[in-house]
Parts: structure tokens; C-alpha cells; sequence
């Protein structure tokens, strides 16, 4: 594999990471609610889901996916489910009060946060085949085991720098000001949002 098409794979994904959907979505609440700390550890969870998926597309699942598209149709329908399920507890809860009360540790545990960001990111299969587009061509048969490696860890970097991002400058006070006086509209955009990416993961 050429220095030029590895640096191609970690551009592609970098848009990708980059482009709205729930992984991003979830940043910014998180943000918003709860603070970078707790936004970075989730972020952390989502570079790990990413992980996944590409190793997965990287041994072959995409071809799996081929062979039996009822699987890839499966995960597609539950992964939407969890996401409207998300959605649903966001626009339940849009009209209760935010305590946002110093209490000297984040709002949810580092393990929690983690946890969150790993099954967001897992909930939506796509990413198996957007990893299988991207590797075709540029990942050829017998590439050394530490540049898959390295690949692995530019996809981690990716979306764990990127969202981690997206949550600090959903942290800043005046976000969070924001946030206090709008939280009705907002949590309910964010679930609405959410429900219409897990109906397209679903569906499509």
C-alpha cells in the first residue's frame, strides 16, 4: 500500500467522520449537556465503534453482507429502532428542567459515556460498506499487518478528535446558556433529528 493511498483512506474517512449523522448528533447533546469531559470519553466510544466497523469491512463483512443481505437488513432495522428509541427518551423528557448544578464530577461516568458512544455508532451498519468502498483499490491482498494497524488507528483518531471537537464547542457557556433557554425546542429538534437518521438507516 502507497503512502499516497493511505493518506487518500484517511482523508475519505475524515469526510466521512466529518459529514451529520448520529454519531455527530450525539456530540453535540452530550456537549451541551453534560461538558467536554463527558463528551470526550463518548467521542472515545465512538472512534472505538468505527473501529469495529472497519475491521470488520477490512476482513471481509461487506462480502458476508453480499451473501446474505438479510443480515445487513437486520442490523439496519435494529440499529434504527435503537436510534427512535433514543429519539423518543430526548422529545419525552425535552420539556423537564436541566439541574445544571455544580456537583465536582460529570454527569455520567466515564464507563457510561464510553458505552454510549461505542452502541451509537454500532447502531448503524453503514459504515461496513462505506469502509469497503474506501479499502477496494487501496488496501490490496497481503498488506502488512502495522499498516492495517495504522489504519485502524487513523479511523479511531478521526472520529475521536473530530467529535471531540464537535462536543467542546457545544460546551462553551454560552452554548450551554443557549441550551437552558431553549432546551424544549432543542432536545426536541435533536430527537426529531435523530428518529429521521435511525427511519433512513432503517429503510435504506
Amino acid at each position: 500500500m502507497t503512502l499516497a493511498a493511505f493518506l487518500a483512506v484517511a482523508l475519505l474517512h475524515l469526510m466521512a467522520a466529518i459529514s451529520p449523522g448520529p454519531a455527530v448528533l450525539m456530540s453535540a447533546r452530550t456537549g451541551v449537556t453534560e461538558g467536554l469531559r463527558t463528551g470526550a470519553f463518548l467521542a472515545m466510544g465512538i472512534g472505538a465503534g468505527a473501529v469495529v466497523w472497519a475491521a470488520a469491512a477490512l476482513f471481509g463483512l461487506a462480502v458476508l453482507f453480499q451473501a446474505a443481505p438479510a443480515l445487513l437488513w437486520g442490523l439496519k432495522i435494529l440499529g434504527g429502532i435503537y436510534l427512535i428509541h433514543m429519539a423518543w427518551g430526548m422529545w419525552r423528557d425535552a420539556d423537564q428542567p436541566l439541574d445544571m448544578a455544580e456537583t465536582g464530577r460529570p454527569p455520567r461516568s466515564a464507563a457510561s459515556a464510553f458505552r454510549l458512544g461505542l452502541i451509537t455508532q454500532l447502531s448503524n451498519p453503514k459504515p461496513a460498506v462505506l469502509f469497503s468502498a474506501i479499502f477496494i483499490g487501496t488496501v490490496p491482498q497481503g498488506t502488512p499487518f502495522w499498516v492495517i494497524a495504522a489504519l485502524l488507528c487513523v479511523v479511531f483518531l478521526n472520529e475521536t478528535i473530530w467529535n471531540t471537537l464537535v462536543a467542546r464547542i457545544f460546551s462553551f457557556q454560552r452554548s450551554k446558556t443557549a441550551y437552558i433557554s431553549l432546551k424544549t425546542i432543542i432536545d426536541r429538534s435533536f430527537g426529531g433529528l435523530l428518529a429521521v437518521l435511525g427511519l433512513k438507516i432503517a429503510v435504506t
